[in-house]
């Protein structure tokens, strides 16, 4: 049977079109980009890897190309609300460098600062105006930078941290900071440090502490007001344990969780609105146990489960977070338990902000990131495939960028 020429193009259109259709369905659709800071870079600087995360599977792979972070040894990555600018803290060179973020995930440096003390802990506020950097050193001092687009202007507050009475003069480690997410001047607007007293918790060096060495652990809180002036929460600060290592606030301003590293807790607290100040008060039925030495915590786009990095266990325990008291109850997966193996040693922990539906975590000694897929009703954790994959040397800390419009609160399993 012989083919007219209309035909014939017909018949080449449409195996066209097929074929076209096929190599569409089997494309790698990116929904995010993970971005990870580790000590191998350039020179002596350190670098940010890019890898970008695929929508069905949560895999990762590489995306665009590493920069170096600015300075010595990053140890925080931060971004704005809008995802517009990055922000990289470089404990070895005491300095913040900015980043603007492209469409397509380049990063590319814009200005910087440098810090009198060593950076450990980066937030920005949801209205993009104001940068916090927690630094430790002679003092452990929390520092908000006022923000123009992205760009780092003048410093708009200064606060030292200190214990006051007969802690006075004992030395406070500062570990971690949360910034509330109801970001205007009113009661709701306050960020919140975690740190240790280490006049009375020093293991492998002396305890100096002259009073009550009973209560280690810290949380700070402040009010934001007008300005960015910082104004001391009522009763800050609060007790946390022996060794905070990491603090979170829900995406609905209700509630704090703390990990601590030395007692394997998760410390929950409810924030308590009064007037122009907040307070915190402790969850009644906590501390709830995690793995061996809890080192970051990190809450799901929608504020329904809780994931802790476990260091010691390279491990991540899963919460589902009671939403009316804001209690969790770890979450079991598909095999029966509660523990989800990572590679060694994860020190950082988040989950994807586009469709809430992947945890990825940067593993120190593991020189590589681990990926998890959760249950989007149980919280639970599967890994993702071809887990783990390899970034440069000793990641510290990561953050995620979602890639084109998403909505986490849209999520399917």
């Amino acid at each position: 049977m012989k083919f007219s020429k209309l035909s014939q193009l017909f018949l080449v259109s449409s195996i066209g079109l097929l074929v076209a259709t096929v190599l569409t369905a089997c494309q790698i659709v990116t929904i995010d980009y993970v971005y990870v800071a580790t000590t191998s870079g350039t020179g002596s600087n350190g670098s940010i890897q890019t890898f970008a995360a695929d929508s069905e599977s949560g895999a990762l792979r590489t995306g665009a190309t590493t920069v170096s972070s600015g300075g010595v040894s990053p140890v925080a990555l931060a971004t704005t609300s809008d995802y517009s600018s990055l922000y990289a803290a470089n404990a070895g060179s005491k300095s913040i460098q900015h980043f603007t973020v492209s469409l397509n995930g380049v990063l590319t440096a814009a200005d910087s600062v440098t810090l009198s003390g060593t950076p450990v802990a980066l937030a920005v506020d949801t209205a993009g105006t104001y940068l916090y950097v927690l630094t430790s050193g002679a003092t452990a001092t929390l520092t908000s930078y006022s923000l123009s687009k992205g760009a780092i202007g003048a410093v708009a507050s200064q606060v030292v941290l200190n214990l006051g009475g007969s802690y006075a003069n004992d030395v406070l480690v500062p570990t971690g900071i949360t910034v509330l997410a109801n970001n205007t001047v009113v009661s709701g607007n306050a960020v919140y440090i975690s740190a240790y007293d280490q006049s009375s918790y020093n293991p492998g060096g002396t305890a100096t502490c002259t009073s009550d060495c009973a209560n280690p652990g810290w949380v700070f809180g402040f009010s934001i007001g007008t300005g960015g002036a910082l104004t001391a929460s009522h009763n800050s600060p609060y007790t946390a344990g022996v060794r905070p290592s990491g603090i979170v606030s829900d995406p609905a301003d209700r509630f704090v969780y703390v990990t601590d590293f030395a007692s394997n807790n998760l410390i929950g607290y409810t924030i308590q609105n009064l007037g122009t100040l907040n307070t915190l008060n402790f969850m009644t039925n906590g501390p709830f146990s995690t793995g061996n030495e809890p080192s970051s915590v990190a809450i799901d786009p929608r504020g329904k489960f809780i994931y802790v990095a476990n260091a010691l266990d390279s491990t991540v325990t899963s919460f589902a977070i009671d939403l009316p008291s804001g209690t969790p109850s770890v979450a079991v997966n598909v095999s029966g338990t509660s523990v989800n193996s990572t590679d060694t040693d994860p020190v950082a922990i988040a989950s994807d902000p586009a469709l809430g539906r992947y945890v990825y975590t940067a593993n120190y000694l593991g020189n590589s990131l681990s990926g998890f897929r959760m249950d989007s009703t149980s919280g639970a954790l599967t890994a993702t495939q071809a887990v783990p994959y390899p970034s440069g040397q000793e990641p510290t800390a990561l953050v995620i960028i979602p890639h084109g419009n998403h909505a986490s609160t849209t999520v399917a399993n």
